[in-house]
Protein backbone atom coordinates (compact mmCIF):
# COMPACT_ATOMS: atom_id res chain seq x y z
CA UNK A 1 0.00 0.00 0.00
CA UNK A 2 1.53 3.57 -0.89
CA UNK A 3 1.04 6.50 1.66
CA UNK A 4 0.07 9.32 0.14
CA UNK A 5 0.58 12.30 1.73
CA UNK A 6 2.18 16.27 2.05
CA UNK A 7 6.28 15.46 2.22
CA UNK A 8 7.53 16.12 5.63
CA UNK A 9 11.14 16.01 6.69
CA UNK A 10 12.62 16.37 10.13
CA UNK A 11 15.29 19.19 10.59
CA UNK A 12 17.30 18.71 14.04
CA UNK A 13 18.12 22.07 15.15
CA UNK A 14 20.12 23.69 17.56
CA UNK A 15 20.15 22.50 21.09
CA UNK A 16 17.27 24.13 23.27
CA UNK A 17 16.93 24.47 26.93
CA UNK A 18 17.55 21.31 29.14
CA UNK A 19 19.96 19.99 26.60
CA UNK A 20 16.86 18.46 24.66
CA UNK A 21 16.97 18.79 21.31
CA UNK A 22 14.00 20.71 19.37
CA UNK A 23 13.04 19.37 16.04
CA UNK A 24 11.41 21.59 13.15
CA UNK A 25 9.02 19.95 10.54
CA UNK A 26 10.01 20.96 6.72
CA UNK A 27 6.72 21.16 4.34
CA UNK A 28 7.51 20.05 0.63
CA UNK A 29 6.79 22.71 -2.17
CA UNK A 30 3.05 22.51 -2.65
CA UNK A 31 3.87 21.15 -5.92
CA UNK A 32 5.04 17.90 -4.89
CA UNK A 33 2.04 17.67 -1.98
CA UNK A 34 -0.46 15.30 -2.56
CA UNK A 35 1.94 13.16 -4.86
CA UNK A 36 2.93 9.23 -3.65
CA UNK A 37 6.30 10.59 -2.29
CA UNK A 38 7.23 7.55 -0.12
CA UNK A 39 6.41 4.03 -0.86
CA UNK A 40 5.99 2.47 2.20
CA UNK A 41 3.97 0.48 3.88
CA UNK A 42 1.01 2.05 5.92
CA UNK A 43 2.01 0.99 9.10
CA UNK A 44 5.59 2.64 8.43
CA UNK A 45 4.05 5.69 7.88
CA UNK A 46 2.04 6.04 10.33
CA UNK A 47 5.20 5.26 12.59
CA UNK A 48 7.06 8.42 10.77
CA UNK A 49 4.19 10.61 11.54
CA UNK A 50 4.34 9.44 15.42
CA UNK A 51 7.71 10.08 15.76
CA UNK A 52 7.84 13.73 14.18
CA UNK A 53 4.79 14.75 16.28
CA UNK A 54 6.62 13.50 19.73
CA UNK A 55 9.71 14.98 18.83
CA UNK A 56 8.27 18.95 19.14
CA UNK A 57 7.71 19.37 22.81
CA UNK A 58 5.51 22.28 23.64
CA UNK A 59 7.48 25.16 25.34
CA UNK A 60 4.56 26.42 27.48
CA UNK A 61 5.73 25.85 30.78
CA UNK A 62 9.20 24.93 30.54
CA UNK A 63 12.35 27.61 30.61
CA UNK A 64 12.91 29.57 27.90
CA UNK A 65 15.38 28.87 25.80
CA UNK A 66 18.81 31.07 26.28
CA UNK A 67 20.74 32.99 23.81
CA UNK A 68 23.00 35.22 23.45
CA UNK A 69 23.06 37.87 20.10
CA UNK A 70 23.60 41.05 18.97
CA UNK A 71 20.92 43.74 19.09
CA UNK A 72 19.81 47.13 18.13
CA UNK A 73 18.72 49.14 20.89
CA UNK A 74 19.34 53.26 20.43
CA UNK A 75 20.80 53.16 17.15
CA UNK A 76 23.63 51.36 18.97
CA UNK A 77 24.97 47.83 18.43
CA UNK A 78 24.23 45.58 22.05
CA UNK A 79 25.41 42.32 23.00
CA UNK A 80 22.56 40.76 24.88
CA UNK A 81 21.59 37.47 27.07
CA UNK A 82 17.68 36.59 27.28
CA UNK A 83 19.06 35.41 30.89
CA UNK A 84 19.90 39.40 31.71
CA UNK A 85 16.41 40.21 32.18
CA UNK A 86 15.78 37.48 35.15
CA UNK A 87 12.96 39.16 37.38
CA UNK A 88 11.49 40.66 34.38
CA UNK A 89 8.20 39.47 32.34
CA UNK A 90 9.74 39.44 28.90
CA UNK A 91 7.41 39.79 25.78
CA UNK A 92 9.81 37.62 22.77
CA UNK A 93 8.24 37.87 19.35
CA UNK A 94 9.38 37.35 16.44
CA UNK A 95 8.82 38.55 12.57
CA UNK A 96 9.64 37.34 8.82
CA UNK A 97 12.05 40.43 7.90
CA UNK A 98 13.01 43.78 7.90
CA UNK A 99 11.53 46.59 5.26
CA UNK A 100 8.70 44.21 4.61
CA UNK A 101 4.85 45.58 4.95
CA UNK A 102 2.71 43.71 7.73
CA UNK A 103 5.97 43.38 9.97
CA UNK A 104 6.57 47.45 10.66
CA UNK A 105 3.02 47.73 11.66
CA UNK A 106 3.48 45.37 14.65
CA UNK A 107 6.81 46.43 15.95
CA UNK A 108 5.73 49.98 15.95
CA UNK A 109 2.78 49.52 17.98
CA UNK A 110 4.83 47.43 20.97
CA UNK A 111 6.79 50.54 20.91
CA UNK A 112 4.62 53.42 20.88
CA UNK A 113 2.88 51.41 23.41
CA UNK A 114 6.00 50.07 25.72
CA UNK A 115 5.36 52.41 28.42
CA UNK A 116 2.68 50.00 29.27
CA UNK A 117 4.48 46.99 29.33
CA UNK A 118 6.70 48.65 31.41
CA UNK A 119 4.36 49.54 33.81
CA UNK A 120 4.36 45.97 34.30
CA UNK A 121 7.90 44.81 34.64
CA UNK A 122 7.93 43.71 31.40
CA UNK A 123 10.54 43.91 28.68
CA UNK A 124 9.87 43.58 24.70
CA UNK A 125 12.29 42.37 22.39
CA UNK A 126 11.88 41.79 18.42
CA UNK A 127 13.83 39.14 16.23
CA UNK A 128 14.17 38.34 13.27
CA UNK A 129 16.80 36.42 11.28
CA UNK A 130 17.86 39.64 9.77
CA UNK A 131 21.42 40.89 10.39
CA UNK A 132 21.83 43.89 13.05
CA UNK A 133 23.03 46.31 10.20
CA UNK A 134 20.19 45.81 8.78
CA UNK A 135 17.92 46.41 11.90
CA UNK A 136 20.08 49.77 12.21
CA UNK A 137 19.10 50.82 8.53
CA UNK A 138 15.51 49.83 9.04
CA UNK A 139 15.62 52.28 12.76
CA UNK A 140 17.12 55.00 10.64
CA UNK A 141 14.13 54.79 7.92
CA UNK A 142 11.35 57.21 8.66
CA UNK A 143 8.00 55.82 9.41
CA UNK A 144 6.46 57.38 6.21
CA UNK A 145 9.10 55.71 4.14
CA UNK A 146 8.14 52.12 5.28
CA UNK A 147 10.71 52.45 8.00
CA UNK A 148 10.62 52.26 11.87
CA UNK A 149 12.15 55.60 12.81
CA UNK A 150 13.49 55.32 16.99
CA UNK A 151 12.54 52.21 18.92
CA UNK A 152 11.49 52.27 22.36
CA UNK A 153 13.24 48.56 22.92
CA UNK A 154 15.94 46.08 20.93
CA UNK A 155 16.06 44.13 17.69
CA UNK A 156 17.51 41.56 18.03
CA UNK A 157 19.57 39.72 15.44
CA UNK A 158 19.42 35.87 14.77
CA UNK A 159 21.21 35.69 11.46
CA UNK A 160 22.53 31.72 12.07
CA UNK A 161 18.35 31.42 13.03
CA UNK A 162 19.30 29.53 16.09
CA UNK A 163 16.85 31.66 18.31
CA UNK A 164 14.02 31.11 15.63
CA UNK A 165 14.62 27.26 15.54
CA UNK A 166 15.49 26.75 19.39
CA UNK A 167 11.42 28.76 20.03
CA UNK A 168 9.97 26.52 16.85
CA UNK A 169 9.35 29.26 14.70
CA UNK A 170 11.57 29.01 12.03
CA UNK A 171 9.66 27.81 8.73
CA UNK A 172 10.91 25.74 5.66
CA UNK A 173 12.01 28.77 3.59
CA UNK A 174 14.30 30.32 6.29
CA UNK A 175 12.33 33.14 7.90
CA UNK A 176 10.94 33.07 11.53
CA UNK A 177 6.69 32.83 11.70
CA UNK A 178 4.96 35.42 13.47
CA UNK A 179 5.82 33.70 17.11
CA UNK A 180 5.07 35.71 20.56
CA UNK A 181 6.07 34.29 23.76
CA UNK A 182 5.12 34.96 27.40
CA UNK A 183 7.83 34.66 29.52
CA UNK A 184 7.91 34.83 33.41
CA UNK A 185 10.10 36.75 35.90
CA UNK A 186 11.35 32.77 36.73
CA UNK A 187 12.38 32.42 33.13
CA UNK A 188 9.59 29.64 32.58
CA UNK A 189 7.31 30.53 29.00
CA UNK A 190 3.65 31.19 30.07
CA UNK A 191 1.88 32.02 26.74
CA UNK A 192 2.91 31.32 23.32
CA UNK A 193 1.31 32.17 19.75
CA UNK A 194 2.16 31.64 15.98
CA UNK A 195 0.44 33.59 13.57
CA UNK A 196 0.60 32.76 9.30
CA UNK A 197 2.70 35.71 7.79
CA UNK A 198 -0.47 37.21 6.23
CA UNK A 199 -1.73 39.13 9.29
CA UNK A 200 -0.48 40.58 12.82
CA UNK A 201 -0.38 40.39 16.05
CA UNK A 202 -2.52 42.97 18.56
CA UNK A 203 -0.62 44.62 21.10
CA UNK A 204 -4.19 44.86 23.44
CA UNK A 205 -4.77 41.47 23.54
CA UNK A 206 -0.76 40.63 24.40
CA UNK A 207 -1.22 43.38 27.12
CA UNK A 208 -4.65 41.82 28.26
CA UNK A 209 -2.89 38.43 28.45
CA UNK A 210 0.14 39.37 30.11
CA UNK A 211 -2.52 41.37 32.65
CA UNK A 212 -4.11 37.96 33.38
CA UNK A 213 -1.05 36.13 33.54
CA UNK A 214 0.23 38.25 36.59
CA UNK A 215 -3.43 38.26 38.43
CA UNK A 216 -3.02 34.36 38.45
CA UNK A 217 0.61 34.48 39.61
CA UNK A 218 -0.16 36.86 42.10
CA UNK A 219 -3.58 35.02 42.97
CA UNK A 220 -2.80 31.20 42.35
CA UNK A 221 -6.14 30.35 44.20
CA UNK A 222 -7.81 32.31 41.46
CA UNK A 223 -8.47 31.67 37.56
CA UNK A 224 -9.22 34.12 35.05
CA UNK A 225 -12.27 33.38 32.50
CA UNK A 226 -12.65 34.29 29.07
CA UNK A 227 -11.78 38.00 27.81
CA UNK A 228 -10.75 38.67 31.54
CA UNK A 229 -9.31 42.16 31.83
CA UNK A 230 -8.40 43.85 35.18
CA UNK A 231 -11.69 45.07 37.69
CA UNK A 232 -13.51 41.69 36.18
CA UNK A 233 -14.36 38.74 38.15
CA UNK A 234 -12.44 35.82 38.55
CA UNK A 235 -13.00 32.11 39.20
CA UNK A 236 -12.50 29.87 42.46
CA UNK A 237 -11.49 26.73 40.19
CA UNK A 238 -13.88 24.36 42.19
CA UNK A 239 -17.02 22.93 41.69
CA UNK A 240 -18.72 25.82 44.29
CA UNK A 241 -16.49 28.53 42.86
CA UNK A 242 -17.63 27.80 39.42
CA UNK A 243 -21.61 27.73 40.55
CA UNK A 244 -20.55 30.94 42.28
CA UNK A 245 -19.15 32.46 39.20
CA UNK A 246 -21.63 31.41 36.52
CA UNK A 247 -24.80 32.67 38.87
CA UNK A 248 -23.71 36.46 38.95
CA UNK A 249 -23.45 36.73 35.71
Amino acid sequence: MVAVMNAQRVVPTATACNGKAATRVAFAPSSIRGTAIHAMPARAARKEISTVCKAVAPLVGNPAPEFSATAVFDQEFVDMKLSQFKGKYVVLFFYPLDFTFVCPTEITAFSDRYDEFKALNTEVLGVSVDSQFSHLAWIQTSRNEGGLGDLAYPLVSDLKREISEAYQVLAADGVALRGLFIIDKEGVIQHSTINNLSFGRSVDETLRVLQALQYVQSNPDEVCPAGWKPGDATMNPTPEGSKEYFSAL
